[in-house]
């Protein structure tokens, strides 16, 4: 099963994905690819494959991506090989992903693989908030470009399964928890 994560940049994708493959040996990480730098804590692998631009353009043009998109001026993408791969390993992918890599990811993979898409609901304040406290020495260029993308975001929650208000961590965690464990359990329905 693969878990789409999804929400406007500082609504919490990474903190819950974290929390959820600490607290459950059975879910594992799907790691996009990026040309961004890493932020301070992240390693390489874990989160993010971190490439060169030139790289990325190298998985494009060799048809190695499922889907990529740019945004916040950097390109982020889902490899076709790595989520082959984690599929085939039985193991509950959680992935964060942007609303244009979800609708994406969805018309590809939807009729073979069982797909759950969440989406994390962060109110516009304590978004601004949480971006001025993850980028304290950014110019306010590089939040409000963060900012400019809630609006668009936020219009396609309608794609998804399952939107979720994430202002209290562990009632996030335990909601999500829920979802994977029923989503597991059902069959993929056909309509």
């Amino acid at each position: 099963m693969l878990v789409l994560l999804s929400g406007v940049s500082g609504a919490g994708k990474d903190t819950v994905k974290k929390e959820l493959i600490k607290r459950n040996s059975n879910i594992t990480s799907l790691p996009s690819y990026t040309d961004r730098e890493p932020r301070e804590g992240e390693v390489n692998g874990e989160i993010y494959n971190f490439i060169t631009t030139e790289e990325f353009k190298k998985l494009i043009e060799k048809g190695d991506l499922y889907e990529y998109d740019i945004h916040h001026n950097h390109y982020y993408g889902t490899s076709k090989h790595l989520l082959n791969e984690r599929l085939e390993s039985g193991k509950i992918i959680v992935k964060d992903i942007d609303v244009n890599g979800t609708e994406n990811l969805v018309k590809l993979l939807g009729r073979d693989t069982k797909i759950v898409t969440i989406f994390l609901r962060v109110p516009r304040d304590e978004l601004l908030r949480r971006l001025i406290a993850r980028h304290p020495n950014s110019d306010l260029k590089e939040i409000t470009l963060r900012l400019d993308r809630f609006e668009y975001e936020e219009s396609k929650i309608g794609i998804y399964d399952y939107v979720i208000k994430n202002n209290d961590l562990e009632k996030t965690l335990q909601i999500i928890s829920t979802i994977i464990e029923c989503e597991s359990n059902l069959e993929n329905p056909e309509f």
